[in-house]
């Protein structure tokens, strides 16, 4: 079964996130042409090997940035088409001077299947995704079994997914859609890269702007 995901209109753009897609697209926007592009080398494009993580969703790009700032020893990405969220990104990015980010302007099954290897992540960061809460709209959410074997596919083993819902229904659809996905494990401290059966996902279910950087706000429930 194809996920289909459903994206957000282009929204109201102010003249300085217009001015940064305008001025620093050429250097941090990965080609959308993905049907020509081929699968990135992503050592090439950030200039150095790292550990790779990519956020899905970013939304105006608050916790990608916070996630720059904790750690430059990182290669990040960023998955999103809402146009005011890129430009207050990479205004960000410019404030504070972040090279190691990079962004995909896709929707988010296409690119995570084009432009990532098989076991090419080390984390993948989904957080508050749209719940879309009436019934005969939930095939329009992005957590959906096929969507999540791809993300399973496409991290390393040990690799963390880390999922966040402030609607507390969602988080139950994302625990179960996890659950029955054999290639992702509730997410266990002890393991490492080496000792991990499979990737290790966790789901957040309390608001706040990092959900999984401060275990006093957040916590685990699978």
């Amino acid at each position: 079964m194809t996920t289909r995901t459903y994206l957000r209109r282009q929204g109201r753009i102010s003249r300085g996130q217009a001015r940064a897609i305008s001025e620093l697209s050429d250097q941090f926007l990965i080609s959308t042409r993905l049907e020509v592009t081929r699968m990135p080398d992503w050592t090439a494009v950030f200039g150095r090997s790292a550990p790779l993580g990519l956020e899905i969703g970013f939304g105006m790009g608050h916790a990608l940035l916070a996630w720059g700032q904790r750690h430059p020893d990182w290669n990040l990405l960023g998955i999103d088409v809402y146009q005011p969220g890129i430009g207050s990104l990479l205004l960000g990015m410019a404030a504070q001077k972040l090279t190691h980010l990079r962004i995909i302007n896709e929707e988010a099954t296409s690119a995570l299947s084009e432009c990532f290897d098989p076991a090419s992540l080390d984390e993948v960061r989904i957080y508050f995704p749209d719940p879309w809460p009436k019934t005969r709209h939930h095939k329009r959410r992005l957590i959906q079994p096929g969507f999540a074997a791809l993300l399973a596919d496409r991290l390393k083993p040990g690799g963390r997914l880390l999922l966040a819902s402030d609607w507390q229904p969602y988080a139950d659809w994302m625990l179960e859609v996890l659950d029955g996905e054999s290639g992702l494990a509730p997410m266990a401290e002890t393991w490492t890269s080496r000792s991990a059966p499979a990737a290790a996902a966790a789901v957040a279910t309390r608001p706040g702007p990092d959900p999984c950087s401060s275990s006093k706000r957040w916590a685990p429930v699978w």
